[in-house]
């Protein structure tokens, strides 16, 4: 379209839209600046109105009950999201591990396929699509409509208001409390979201971080194994909540490594001035019901587990390989163990974790299965069946605990594995988003590798401090 058809089309626009218009227009602007003038000035002698937005937020940004009101709220949501989650993972583990499992294993005995084919194709590709859907759906499902409820409700913005000072302090902008929020979602939905911050040496440092935040992929990790030995040093009765504070704990302590880790990047590798902003804080509104269902759900939990799916397929076939490719006496997965048992151990942890996390780089969601699978096959349990390469359902091999216990897990082993997985590489999902968004392979390289020195060292730290202690 040529300017005069546009001047012609504008033209005929304006005696579309009536004469009164500009009248119109003009007495709606001094309308709302009144109501604004109204709400913002005090006369002596007015009687002052109660105002259900201020009050509210003399107490969820007050300096007394700010923070203690988001470790409520940051606890809550996780509780809500460990409980519901529950009862959907196992049903879902139950019809594809249980259900579906058997049923194509029997399909392809029918079709005549080979034992390999069978096994890499099912008991290693289809078993960890099927794991990472049973574990990782049902807490996005739940998670992140919450998430979208305090951002709708407007809550957010008060959180990054209240960690506005500490995130200045530490060289970062203040924005990145939202990024950081988001992590706790998925790791790369929190690196693309560093977007909303405008200075490039800043949203490096969120992107960075962000990583200490318990993504989604992680928190069955830290469930179960808090479930396992942290709980067990409680009461029965007492055993779920001293497991939910452990994980509540963990969560905290990402928070911890994230002013500190700012502070130091901000102190050497990305030095500068901390840039300011004005932070609006938007009227709390009830939110959209639908749009949240949609926003949460398609936007964000099915895109976020097509991505995590894409790269657990791969992973499912490596596992399979390594447990089923013999060098010598001993399977790929034997001889890989036995060379980093010696380093595990003086982190606190063994050669089963560090192979896991190594295979599990495409998805944390893995992890667990991966080390089950690989702690079965070294330990040689009797009676616990499944092994081989082979994936398997938690509850279809004894306990979980009995499993762990009879590989020589301990306490110490549990409480650095925790940590681990807080403080390790990002999963290639978040790496490949890094990538995208950086465009730079030297802050893809440093984001990767940062929070795994980091948990080297943690680990390390606590695991002589334990045994000169204990």
């Amino acid at each position: 379209m040529d300017k005069n058809n546009i001047l012609n089309t504008s033209n005929d626009l304006r005696w579309q839209i009536g004469e009164g218009f500009h009248d119109k227009l003009t007495e709606a602007i001094y309308a709302d600046a009144s109501t604004i003038a109204q709400n913002a000035v005090t006369k002596k002698g007015d009687v002052k109105k109660f105002r259900f937005d201020k009050s509210l937020d003399k107490i969820v940004t007050s300096k007394t009950w700010g923070f203690p009101i988001m470790i409520l709220i940051l606890s809550v949501v996780l509780w809500l999201t460990i409980i519901g989650a529950n009862y959907p993972s196992g049903l879902l583990a139950q019809l594809l591990l249980d259900n579906v499992h058997p049923w194509l294993k029997n399909l392809a005995n029918l079709a005549g396929f080979p034992w390999w084919l069978s096994g890499f194709l099912i008991d290693g590709v289809y078993l960890a699509l099927a794991w990472v859907i049973a574990v990782m759906l049902p807490p996005m499902a739940i998670f992140f409509p919450l998430f979208t409820l305090l951002e709708d409700f407007g809550y957010l913005p008060r959180v990054a208001f209240n960690l506005d000072s500490l995130f200045k302090k530490s060289g970062a902008h203040g924005k990145q409390a939202l990024t950081m929020s988001m992590g706790f979602g998925c790791n790369a939905a929190g690196v693309v979201a560093t977007r909303i911050i405008d200075s490039p040496r800043e949203r490096l440092i969120a992107i960075i971080t962000n990583n200490f935040s318990l993504c989604n992929g992680r928190w069955p990790t830290q469930i179960l194994i808090a479930s396992i030995f942290i709980g067990a040093l409680a009461p029965a009765g007492f055993s779920g909540a001293l497991s939910t504070l452990s994980v509540i704990a963990i969560a905290l302590l990402g928070i911890f490594f994230t002013f500190t880790v700012s502070l130091f990047l901000s102190k050497t590798l990305l030095k500068g001035e901390v840039s300011s902003f004005t932070l609006e804080l938007p009227p709390y509104r009830p939110p959209d019901f639908w749009k949240t269902m949609y926003t949460s759900l398609i936007d964000r939990t099915l895109i976020v587990l097509w991505r995590a799916c894409v790269f657990a397929a791969p992973a499912g076939a490596v596992i399979w390989l390594i447990s089923n490719i013999t060098i010598g006496d001993a399977t790929i997965a034997h001889w890989m163990i036995d060379h980093l048992n010696g380093f595990g151990f003086i982190l606190g942890l063994n050669g089963v974790i560090l192979l896991a996390y190594i295979v599990a780089i495409p998805a944390n969601e893995i992890v667990i299965p991966t080390v089950l699978m690989l702690t079965v096959m070294t330990a040689s349990i009797a009676g616990v069946g499944a092994g081989n390469g082979v994936m398997f359902e938690l509850d279809s091999v004894t306990t979980t605990g009995e499993i762990l216990r009879a590989g020589g897990w301990t306490l110490l082993t549990a409480v650095n594995l925790m940590l681990f997985s807080l403080l390790h590489n990002p999963c290639s999902t978040t790496i490949y988003t890094i990538y995208k968004e950086t465009k730079s392979v030297k802050w893809t390289v440093i984001a990767s590798i940062l929070p795994l020195i980091l948990g080297f060292v943690v680990c390390f730290v606590i695991a002589q401090v334990w045994r000169i202690i204990f």
